[in-house]
């Protein structure tokens, strides 16, 4: 018998007067959350690197939601400068943010470098979406109850922080540099909530993963390389063994907004394998609860992306302060 509590986008609050950021929200499951959002009544912003695909995507929504509030604004998480464009244009446009998804992404692609120089995986996944995060956390901590979900993936649990060679300057493989991006994902989400918890702010960080599901995310990497064999087989995996977007945008959506969520939750799907289903909490692997790593990872992560999270206090920093001054 159907599971009938199994969470749905029906089951989504009135989002009237929220204001929510989708990074790559044109397509994808960033477009399935962003329509969601929208027609719960949100100010949704699709922050997209090609602002005419967010432009047609915001069309769409729409036609779909006539009444809907939207804004397309150009985003490239591979450009720092972008980064820094994006938010003081935002900045200029809002005074609230209730919503970060941090859902952009790239996939195994072949090995191509960010304007920064950052291998483009783990520039464009993890420093892209830290600077982002970063710029626009005061917004996020003067707006009650916001809320920092970060898009992560069942690939976390075969990557490894390669603190000797971050950029794989040498040893490029592309599917272990992407899990490297997504076990990143999560150290960022968990140590940014310990750093929440440290200063008391009325804000939690929470990470999902959308199982496996039916995007042009496959198709990229095989793309890029020029295999329209490798294109073929995933076009053929996709159609075979996966769900659609829409289903995995819901750890998303639930991660964004569902009142039992809590700080340093990792949503994701319920079926065996956590490929498809409806979201629940789930479990990721013991490296990404590596505090020493997420501490490491944070500090190189600001000096990379020179954007510093002030006014939030490190965790141990915090308990030092409180034995002095008790």
């Amino acid at each position: 018998m159907p599971n009938n509590n199994r969470w749905t986008a029906n089951d989504l609050r009135d989002l009237s007067g929220k204001v929510i950021v989708v990074t790559g929200g044109n397509s994808g499951i960033g477009y399935e959350a962003a329509l969601q959002f929208a027609r719960k009544r949100a100010r949704v912003v699709l922050a997209c690197r090609d602002l005419g695909k967010a432009r047609i995507a915001v069309d769409q929504i729409k036609a779909a939601s006539p009444d809907a509030e939207l804004d397309a604004m150009q985003l490239d998480l591979a450009n720092l400068a972008s980064v820094r464009g994006f938010t003081d244009a935002f900045h200029i446009q809002h005074r609230k943010l209730d919503v970060l998804c941090n859902n952009a992404g790239v996939m195994a692609l072949p090995y191509r470098q960010t304007v920064d120089g950052f291998e483009m995986q783990f520039g464009t996944n993890h420093l892209g979406h830290f600077a982002l995060t970063g710029l626009l956390l005061d917004l996020l901590l003067a707006t009650d109850s916001s809320r920092v979900v970060t898009v992560s993936s069942g690939a976390h649990r075969m990557g490894r922080i390669r603190f000797d060679d971050l950029q794989w300057k040498t040893g490029y493989r592309k599917w272990f540099a992407y899990g490297q991006s997504k076990l990143a994902n999560l150290l960022f989400t968990f140590e940014l909530q310990r750093r929440i918890d440290a200063v008391g702010a009325n804000l939690i960080s929470v990470a999902c993963h959308p199982g496996y599901a039916a995007t042009n995310l496959q198709a990229a990497g095989p793309r890029m390389q020029g295999s329209s064999f490798l294109e073929s087989l995933m076009d053929i995996g996709n159609r075979l063994f996966s769900q659609s977007a829409a289903m995995g945008a819901l750890p998303t959506l639930y991660a964004a907004t569902a009142s039992e969520v809590r700080g340093g939750d990792y949503i994701g799907p319920d079926s065996i394998g956590e490929l498809w289903g409806s979201p629940v909490k789930v479990a990721c692997s013991a490296a990404a609860h590596d505090t020493a790593a997420a501490s490491r990872l944070w500090e190189i992560s600001e000096r990379l992306t020179n954007v510093h999270y002030d006014s939030l206090t490190p965790p141990q920093a915090h308990a030092t302060a409180t034995r002095q001054n008790p």
